[in-house]
C-alpha cells in the first residue's frame, strides 16, 4: 500500500502562505506554467505549478480564492505575454513607461476576463466538497483555458497542456484536444498535492487513474486516425526576414517584390510555394499587373502560388470593407479573408477615443474587417487547404472546424511584430499541437520565422532559423479521415466538466 507524507507538513505549508507570500507564490505558480512551454520546454514546472496552485487555494474562502485566480492569470499572462511589450514599444512607437503601463493593464485585463471566471466556479465548490476538489481543480484550470478560446473573442495562448508536444500526454490530443490534455496535466498535479498533503484514504485509486491516463496516451499513439490521401506534396516556402519598419512604406514596395521573385527564381515548378503574411504590401485591387504577372509565371510552371495580401471588398450597399487576405494564383484558386483580428495591430477596440493618441493606435493596416465563417478552402492543383492568418491558428475550434474539410493545414504569419522575445517559439508551438489534433500536415510560412512543415503528428520536418533570409523546401502528405478531436471539438469534454461542477453543487444543497 503507498504512504504518504506526514500531514503535518502541508499543514506548516499552509500556515506559510496565508495573506503576502501565499499570494507571492500565486503569481509565481503562473510564471512556473511559462517556463514549462517554449522556448523553455521544462514540462514537469505545469504540473508543479498545478500542485502549488491547488495548494494555495485549498480549503479558502471564497474571496481569497478568487483573489488568488486573479493572480495566478497576472503571474501567467505577464510572464507567457511579456512579447506584447515588443509589439507595443519598438513598433508602436511608445515611450518605455507607457508600454509598461499598456501592457501591465492588458495583463490584469486578460486575467480578470479568464481566469477569475474559472475562480467563481471553483469557490463556489472549493470548501463545500472537500473531498472532491481533487478532480474538481482540474476542471476549474480547463474551464479557465476554455474561456479564453472564445471570451471577448478569446485569446487562447499559454495552455498548460501544450508542453506535452512530446510527451506521453500527446496521444490524447487526436482525442480531446489541447484541453483534454491540460486536464491530464492540471489532475496530475492535483493528485501530486493528495500526496504531499497526507490524504491517504484514495491515493491508490488517484494514483492508479493518472497513471493509466499516462499510458493510455501513450498507447494512443499509436493509433492511426488518419491516411495518406496521395503522394507527397512538394513545398517551398519563403523567409524573406523583411523588417517591419519599411514594410508599408511606399518607396520599399519594388525592392520587396524583387525579392520575393529573386528568391522564387528557383522554385517555380514546385507544386506549392507560399509567400508570408501580406507578402504583397499593396491593396489587391492597385497590383492586379503583379498578380496577373505571377498568375501566369505560376501556372506555365504548374505552381500553386499562395501569398498574402490586403483585399479591399467595394461592397454592394457601397461601403467598402478592408480584408487581411490570403490568395491563391497558378495551378491554385480561391481567396480566403481572416476572419479573427488582432486588436490594435487589425483593428482598433474604441476606435473613435484611440485613434491619435499614439501611434501604437495608428498601425499601417489597423482597419482591417472580420472575415465571413465557413468560408471554402484554398486549392493547389486537385488538394484543398485550410488557410489561417497570423494567431487564428491558436483557436483550437476554429482549426478543427475548417481542417476536417481539407487536405492540408497552412498557417502564413508575421511575427516580426514579436521581435527576438519568446512569443514565436510559442507560436509554433501551438501550430503544431493544431497538426496533432487534426490529423492534418500544417505548412507554415512566415516573414522571418518559425517557418517549416509538421507532419500530422505534430512532428518537425523541416524549419530554418529565425530573422535568416532563407527558402524552405520539403514535402507535405495529403491526409484523408477524421481524429476524433476533429469530429467533436471541445464540446464532450466541456459538458463533462459542467456537469461535474453542477452535480457538486447539487450535493452540496443535498448535505445541508
Amino acid at each position: 500500500m503507498p504512504t504518504s507524507p506526514d500531514p503535518r507538513y502541508f499543514l506548516a505549508f499552509q500556515a506559510r502562505t496565508r495573506g503576502w507570500p501565499g499570494n507571492l507564490l500565486t503569481l509565481v505558480c503562473g510564471a512556473l506554467v511559462t517556463l514549462s512551454l517554449a522556448p523553455f520546454g521544462v514540462w514537469p514546472l505545469g504540473i508543479v505549478a498545478a500542485c502549488l496552485l491547488r495548494a494555495l487555494l485549498e480549503d479558502q474562502a471564497r474571496s481569497v480564492v478568487l483573489w488568488r485566480s486573479w493572480l495566478f492569470g497576472i503571474g501567467l499572462f505577464s510572464s507567457g505575454t511579456s512579447w506584447i511589450y515588443v509589439s507595443i514599444q519598438e513598433h508602436g512607437h511608445a515611450s518605455v513607461m507607457l508600454a509598461s503601463f499598456l501592457v501591465v493593464l492588458f495583463c490584469l485585463g486578460l486575467a480578470l476576463l479568464f481566469n477569475l471566471t474559472a475562480g467563481i466556479f471553483y469557490s463556489l465548490v472549493n470548501t463545500r466538497t472537500p473531498r472532491a476538489n481533487w478532480l474538481l481543480f482540474p476542471a476549474y484550470i480547463v474551464l479557465g483555458e476554455w474561456f479564453k478560446t472564445w471570451l471577448i473573442t478569446g485569446f487562447p495562448w499559454i495552455f498548460i497542456g501544450y508542453a506535452h508536444l512530446e510527451t506521453p500526454l500527446a496521444g490524447w490530443a487526436p482525442i480531446g484536444g489541447v484541453l483534454a490534455i491540460s486536464f491530464i496535466a492540471a489532475l496530475t498535479g492535483s493528485v501530486l498535492f493528495e500526496w504531499l498533503s497526507g490524504r491517504g484514504r484514495r491515493l491508490p485509486l488517484m494514483t492508479a487513474l493518472v497513471a493509466a491516463l499516462w499510458v493510455g496516451g501513450w498507447l494512443a499513439q499509436r493509433i492511426d486516425w488518419v491516411e495518406p490521401a496521395g503522394e507527397p506534396v512538394q513545398v517551398a516556402m519563403i523567409q524573406p526576414d523583411i523588417p517591419q519598419s519599411i514594410k508599408w512604406q511606399p518607396g520599399a514596395f519594388n525592392r520587396i517584390i524583387q525579392t520575393y521573385l529573386d528568391m522564387s527564381a528557383d522554385l517555380w515548378g514546385t507544386e506549392l510555394l507560399i509567400w508570408p503574411e501580406a507578402a504583397i504590401p499593396r491593396l489587391h485591387e492597385s497590383a492586379t499587373p503583379l498578380l496577373e504577372q505571377l498568375d501566369k509565371k505560376a501556372g506555365q510552371s504548374g505552381s500553386t502560388l499562395i501569398t498574402g495580401i490586403p483585399y479591399r471588398d467595394p461592397g454592394a450597399d457601397g461601403h467598402s470593407k478592408l480584408y487581411n487576405s490570403v490568395l491563391a494564383l497558378g495551378a491554385g484558386s480561391g481567396v480566403y479573408f481572416k476572419q479573427h483580428l488582432v486588436p490594435f495591430g487589425e483593428y482598433v477596440p474604441l476606435e473613435n477615443l484611440l485613434r491619435g493618441l499614439i501611434g501604437f493606435f495608428d498601425l499601417p493596416m489597423s482597419s482591417f474587417s472580420w472575415g465571413p465563417a465557413d468560408q471554402v478552402p484554398l486549392m493547389a492543383g486537385e488538394w484543398s487547404l485550410a488557410p489561417f492568418v497570423c494567431y487564428e491558428v491558436v483557436y483550437p475550434a476554429m482549426v478543427a472546424n475548417d481542417a476536417q474539410r481539407a487536405d492540408f493545414i497552412l498557417n502564413i504569419s508575421n511575427d516580426s511584430w514579436f521581435g527576438r522575445s519568446i512569443g514565436p517559439p510559442q507560436h509554433f508551438e501551438i501550430a503544431r499541437m493544431r497538426a496533432l489534433e487534426n490529423g492534418r500536415y500544417l505548412i507554415r510560412g512566415t516573414n522571418n520565422g518559425i517557418s517549416g512543415i509538421v507532419d500530422h503528428r505534430g512532428r518537425i520536418l523541416v524549419t530554418a532559423p529565425q530573422f535568416t533570409r532563407t527558402t524552405i523546401r520539403g514535402e507535405a502528405v495529403p491526409m484523408r479521415g477524421h481524429t476524433l478531436y476533429g469530429r467533436t471539438g471541445n464540446t464532450p469534454l466541456i459538458v463533462g466538466l459542467c456537469l461535474l461542477f453542477l452535480c457538486s453543487l447539487l450535493w452540496c444543497r443535498r448535505k445541508r
